[in-house]
């Protein structure tokens, strides 16, 4: 098979090389784009890391699960919030299987960014040993906090994850998948 050139043809071998070699660079680009997005770290803090935390890093997770995501807590409580699983079961993000962990886990590492979802761990935040590039503070009322009949309280519960959802869809858009 004879390739033509606009100087002259070129032969099977040369071509495959050329091609082969294109393909290489493409196939690095790519590589490299996935890279970066397998690499981010992300980190969710909250005072006991068993509810508006363990929702934010299903929902993260959820969105792309290439990303490293934990979560953690100030005081942890060392057990996850039933209703806040409940809720997030409801609508398909099995976080069953998270654990409730210490902030001192996690503060020798190096995160992209590190978000606080509640006013006590963003007041109370640890200073980090790792670097982090971004920090930032979405607070979100604690459902866990609600009082008032069964039906209001798991209410709030939704509430509180669909705000949660929303706001870190967003933030995953804006600052993730996009950049």
């Amino acid at each position: 098979m004879t390739f033509v050139a606009n100087n002259g043809s070129l032969d099977e071998t040369t071509m495959r090389k050329f091609f082969t070699h294109r393909r290489m660079i493409i196939g690095s680009s790519i590589w490299q784009l996935k890279n970066k997005i397998i690499n981010m770290k992300i980190l969710i803090l909250c005072t006991g890391n068993s509810c508006r935390s363990q929702m934010a890093h299903g929902f993260l997770q959820s969105f792309d699960p290439e990303i490293t995501v934990c979560s953690a807590g100030t005081e942890a409580s060392g057990k996850l919030n039933p209703k806040a699983v409940a809720a997030m079961k409801e609508i398909g993000v099995d976080i069953s299987h998270h654990t409730s962990d210490s902030v001192d886990l996690y503060l020798d590492q190096e995160w992209d960014y590190v978000i606080t979802v509640c006013g006590g761990a963003n007041e109370n935040c640890p200073a980090f040993l790792g670097k982090v590039k971004h920090r930032l503070h979405i607070g979100f009322d604690d459902p866990s906090h609600a009082v008032g009949t069964d039906e209001f309280i798991w209410g709030e519960y939704i509430r509180v994850r669909d705000e949660i959802k929303e706001v870190f869809y967003q933030f995953y858009r804006d600052n993730i998948k996009n950049s």
